[in-house]
């Protein structure tokens, strides 16, 4: 996976106003939100961050504009990096806060991180999300609330930007604070309206994910029961528990999977006797 060493950097001229403006223009960030200053500032909402950034009181004096002018220029080059992780954490951190879920909220009616490319999902706008709080495991995916799975970003530069940087809460915790954009199931959604076409896109990933089973499958001979048993399923958790009522249903859904494989099984040994 991409590290943050990928996203795209600036000149150092781009400093003289703020970097936490400068990062946020640059290409390749448009799903961050900008952290209110007054939350950066507050230890307490900074606490165990130390441990995971080298160099991490000269970045923080970096993101917050009070580093020092005559700072090595080779210095200054790491530092980059490590603020950018750092700011990272606490975007994090932030867009899980009230004020942070508002400013989230609005990229989201934008549809500023794209629309589910399901046919089926009808333009429904996507969420960030990450498959782990860890920093360097995953990149960042995103969530459609109304097929409930997870999709690639189509742009290259926001493919490597790290999942931890969105955490594993943020979208659920945004449907659970705001119960009345969770979309519908079927018929239109008021936030997927759009005039894009996005049908031969949805088509073309719904192919290649049907021959990328089939290769997985390894063939005719291959068990249904077997290739069933090898699907996986996205959960949905807020910080680290999964969402009751989705819970619920999965739990429901996968007892009867269990039930059709065993019917399989049944079918598949009772046709190689015969």
């Amino acid at each position: 996976m991409s590290s943050v060493e990928d996203i795209s950097t600036g000149s150092d001229s781009d400093y003289s106003s703020s970097w936490i403006s400068w990062f946020l223009s640059s290409k390749g960030n448009e799903y961050f939100c900008e952290v209110e200053e007054d939350f950066i500032l507050d230890r307490f909402n900074l606490t165990g961050l130390n441990n995971e950034v080298a160099n991490y009181s000269q970045a923080l004096d970096l993101i917050t504009d009070q580093l020092d002018d005559d700072i090595q220029d080779e210095l200054r080059g790491s530092l980059d990096v490590q603020a950018r992780l750092l700011y990272g954490l606490i975007h994090a951190r932030w867009i899980v806060t009230a004020r942070g879920l508002q400013k989230m909220l609005e990229k989201y009616k934008r549809a500023d991180f794209g629309r589910c490319p399901r046919v089926l999902c009808q333009q429904q706008p996507l969420l960030p999300v990450g498959l782990t709080d860890i920093p360097y495991e995953k990149s960042v995916k995103l969530y459609c609330g109304r097929c409930e799975d997870l999709y690639s970003p189509k742009s290259s530069r926001h493919g490597s930007i790290d999942g931890a940087y969105f955490g594993t809460t943020f979208p659920h915790l945004l449907f659970l604070v705001y119960p009345t954009l969770i979309p519908p199931k079927s018929g239109p959604s008021d936030i997927a309206g759009s005039s894009r076409d996005a049908t031969g896109d949805g088509r073309n990933r719904r192919r290649a994910r049907d021959e990328q089973e089939i290769a997985e499958g390894g063939g005719e001979n291959i068990s249904t029961a077997t290739v069933a048993l090898k699907a996986d399923r996205y959960r949905p958790k807020i910080y680290g528990f999964q969402v009751h009522e989705i819970a619920k249903l999965q739990r429901w859904q996968e007892a009867v999977r269990d039930r059709q494989i065993s019917r399989l099984e049944l079918l598949e040994s009772e046709a190689t006797r015969n």
